[in-house]
Formats: structure tokens, sequence, C-alpha cells
């Protein structure tokens, strides 16, 4: 079983795209017109998000699984590499990608992501309680899709997003699977990657928006701990590829050009 993913464009290298949680393939509406006339954009939904499906298996949700799925993708599509671009949620699997992989990527992109960056023992000291965490499972899946709505991530509360890419992404969210949810609290485990990021060894790329003042501590983080980090700062918040399309656009292009110039 993998993950529903839709390939576009029709020459170029392929480029991952996985978005962040209670999203879906909308996430990418402004971005793939542009970014699918020098690639080949493969977009990925989680699980129990958009049109993928909930699967049973514990073991799906870890990162092991995940990272499993991205490489089945991509054995299906019969690549030998690709990019990969996390969205959020989504670049806590997509950098773990590129260093479990680095073989099999060419670069990598990545825009805000607390739970990727912030600081192992921070969030060791934030986790919840085993009693509570099955208390708030138990709550997602009795409480359906209304539970969901009031999540502070869910579309519903984002502000200074185009109507357009939030009436898409309303519609995305309507798709989840609660019971996914529920199963992706209880089985992902450690989301930080900021142990990770000196093995890195792919060129990458962080657009970051630099109205989300709370995300600040994570990207000076990066910068400080993983090599071969380029920084893009965009005037946007969290959803810095939709707030700021034509600068995401513009900066994802270039790093793929250059990769490619230099990998030729």
């Amino acid at each position: 079983m993998i993950p529903h993913f839709e390939l576009h464009g029709d020459s170029g290298p392929h480029l991952l795209l996985v978005h962040g949680m209670l999203s879906g393939r909308s996430q990418w509406l402004l971005n793939l017109p542009a970014l699918a006339a020098v690639c080949r954009p493969v977009v990925v939904e989680l699980w129990g998000h958009g049109r993928s499906p909930t699967p049973d298996d514990p073991a799906l949700y870890g990162y092991p699984g995940y990272l499993a799925a991205l490489e089945s993708i991509r054995s299906d599509l019969g690549i030998d590499d690709w990019f990969v671009c996390g969205q959020s949620f989504g670049a806590t699997m997509t950098i773990r990608y590129a260093i479990r992989y680095p073989q099999r990527t060419r670069g990598q992109i990545f825009t805000n992501s607390a739970s990727a960056l912030v600081a192992a023992a921070g969030q060791e000291s934030a986790r919840t309680s085993d009693r509570n965490l099955k208390k708030q499972t138990d709550a997602i899946e009795a409480g359906g899709l209304k539970m969901i709505e009031q999540m502070r991530i869910h579309p519903s509360h984002a502000r200074n997003l185009p109507p357009e890419a939030k009436t898409a992404l309303l519609a995305d969210a309507a798709l989840i699977n609660p019971r996914a949810i529920a199963m992706i609290f209880r089985y992902l485990k450690e989301s930080s990657v900021v142990d990770l990021l000196p093995q890195n060894r792919v060129p990458s790329l962080l657009v970051c928006g630099a109205r989300e003042k709370s995300f600040a501590p994570g990207r000076i983080t990066a910068e400080r701990e993983m090599p071969h980090l380029e920084v893009v700062m965009a005037e946007a918040g969290h959803a810095v590829n939709i707030q700021q399309a034509d600068l995401f656009n513009s900066a994802v292009i270039d790093f793929i050009a250059r990769c490619s110039k230099v990998a030729g």
C-alpha cells in the first residue's frame, strides 16, 4: 500500500511534494503551473488526507514506514533520483528522506516547520503524557471532522490566504479521515530532525516565511547545524508557498536549475 500521488509535467527532473498536517494536494495549487513548466512534480497526500487510504498497520505511520512508502513511489515511477520538498509537517519526512537516501536526492527544499526544527529536548519536555495522549486521540476519533475543525492548524483558521487557495484547502480538509490523524498522533514519535541536520549531504533550500516569528529559532538552528543549506526569506507567514507563491516558485525553479547544472 502506498499513499495517493499524482504526477504533473512532461519533462525535467522529478520533484516530490509533501504537504503538512490537515492539508492535501491543494497545498500546491498556486505552485504547480510554474513548477510543471520546468520539472515533473509528484504530489503525495499523507495517510488519511485527501485521496490517500487510512491503513490499519501502525508501522506505516512511523517515519520508517513513510520513508519506505516514498521509496515505493519513486520505484513505481521508474526513476533513480528526484528533488524533494516538504511543507510544514511534511518537512519532517523529506528532510529525513534526504539524509537517509542522499544518493536518491538531487536536492531538497522545505518551508517553515516547527515540528522538524524544534530542539529535541524541548519537544521531549512538552510531550503529552500517555494518558492525555490516549484521551486526545480517542476524542479525535469520537468527534470526527468536527473535532478536526477545532484544531488550530485546520485551514479554516488560516488568515492571509488567497480565496482560491483557501477554498481548495477546505475542500481537501473535508476529506480527512479523523482515524488517520489519531493514528499519526499515536504512532509517529519524535518529529524533530535537529540531531540529524549535521548529516545532510545534499544541496538544500529553506524558503522561510519571515512573518512567523515563532519559527525564527528553527531557522537559526537550521542555518547553524545543516551543511549545504541556503535560505531565501519571504514576507509571509507559515504558508509561504501560498502567501508568496511567485517568490517560492522562482526560488525553487532557480534552485533546481543550479543543482541540475552542477549534476550535468
